[in-house]
This record gives C-alpha cells, structure tokens and sequence, in this order.
C-alpha cells in the first residue's frame, strides 16, 4: 500500500499527473479542485494516496491532506460511489461541505456530484450518518483562502461558516462584499449570517 508520494510534478492535467520520486513516475488521478491548486506549485509535493485494485487495473488516487483522503475512504464504501463518484463529489465541494450535507441530510447537494444520483445520495445520508460528526467538518482545515483578502478575521470566518453548512461559494461572495475585513470575526460572521438568511 502506498500511503503517500512525494516529489516534483512531471505532468499535470485536469483528471490526472505524474509525480517523480527517485526516479519512477507515478500517475496519480485528481480532482479538478487539486488540479487549481497544483498548476501553481508544482515542485516538492505531498500526496495522500488510495491504492484502487480491481481486475485488471491497478490506479492511485491523490490528496492534499489526510482528511481529505479519509472522506474519500468513506465515501467509497458506499455502494454505488466509486473512487469517480467520490472524486466528482470533492470536485466541487470541500470536505466540510460534503459532510455538513451528510449530516443536514442535504440530498440536493450530495446529488450535484457527476454520477451521484437522488437514490446513491439517500444512501450516502444513511450508511455515513453515524460514521461523520460535524467536529470532523470543524477540525479540517479550510483551503487556503485566494480569492479573498485574507487575514485572521477572513480565515476564521470561513471556516465558521463552513461548519454551519454554507458552502463556500456563498460565504466568499458575502465576505467579498464587506468592506472593512479588518473587524472582529464575530461581527464578520453576524454580518455574513445576516446577509445569508435575508
């Protein structure tokens, strides 16, 4: 089993790369939210692996972190979500949103993934319910923040937020357009809820 890769990237695209480690490339399929990500820092990379075997292909799966790696693992053992369905879902949504929509039972957002249905999504709810806790969506940590100003009161903020079940798009549109990013990050979030839930 090969728990995790390190090294320079050799080639990159949007569903897959190849990383260099002691002179073996190592194929490795991602998401196009890692893709983003690693089109701007290429060199010394760590990935979390999960080693796919099934007749007649052996394939590695890669993450940025270990808790993202971990949700994947679970997502998985969900019949009808393969390794595809799994990497769909975190395509599109971080960690904390996948499982805040587990745990609200959000059927409407665990279905937007590619090939996650209403039935499969349903499914999802009941068989990892008990298996997540919303301290599992509290305790990552959010990706870093680029599209915003960042400081402390932005970062805390979001990632507040995100464990209230908002996804992240809505949570930088609103911080986005609150001028001063500089105010304690309670008034930050009272100001988000409050423009959220008009």
């Amino acid at each position: 089993m090969i728990s995790f890769i390190k090294g320079n990237i050799e080639i990159l695209k949007e569903n897959f790369l190849v990383i260099e480690n002691n002179g073996i490339g190592y194929k490795i399929n991602i998401s196009g939210k890692l893709y983003t990500y690693l089109s701007k820092n290429r060199e010394n990379i760590k990935l979390y692996t999960f080693m796919n075997v099934k007749e007649g292909d052996i394939s590695l799966f890669g993450f940025l972190t270990l808790e993202e790696l971990q949700l994947f693992e679970k997502l998985i053992t969900v019949s009808g979500v393969g390794p595809k369905g799994a990497i769909a879902l975190l395509n599109i949504m971080n960690p904390q949103e996948i499982i805040s929509a587990i745990i609200t039972s959000d059927i409407k957002t665990l279905s937007s993934g590619q090939g996650i249905g209403k039935k499969i999504a349903q499914r999802m709810v009941l068989e990892l319910k008990d298996k997540v806790d919303i301290i599992d969506a509290i305790n990552i940590k959010p990706e870093t923040v680029e599209d915003i100003e960042e400081n402390d009161t932005t970062k805390e903020t979001l990632e507040a937020l995100l464990a209230l079940g908002f996804t992240r798009q809505e949570i930088l549109k609103v911080i986005n357009g609150i001028e001063d990013k500089n105010i304690p990050v309670e008034k930050m979030i009272s100001l988000c809820l409050r423009k959220m839930n008009k």
